[in-house]
């Protein structure tokens, strides 16, 4: 999507740069990967990437804390 077709509502610049959009390859994981991922995916269209790198790591984090809880 060019620029001046860009929509920042519906189809934001930073989720539309691969040939499908970040939320139908998210979509099909659990919230919790699926934010993972959306953070990874888009950090380097935002402004700042280490903060995206880092809710990523978040995300990844609280999911083998969840992991591990219920292996025992």
């Amino acid at each position: 999507m060019s620029s001046e077709e860009s929509d920042p509502v519906n189809h934001p610049d930073h989720y539309t740069w691969l040939p499908v959009e970040v939320i139908e390859i998210t979509r099909h994981f659990s919230f919790v990967r699926g934010n993972a991922l959306k953070y990874l995916l888009r950090a380097d269209f935002k402004n700042n990437t280490i903060e995206d790198l880092k809710k990523a790591r978040w995300y990844i984090d609280y999911e083998i804390r969840n992991l591990e809880e219920q292996a025992g």
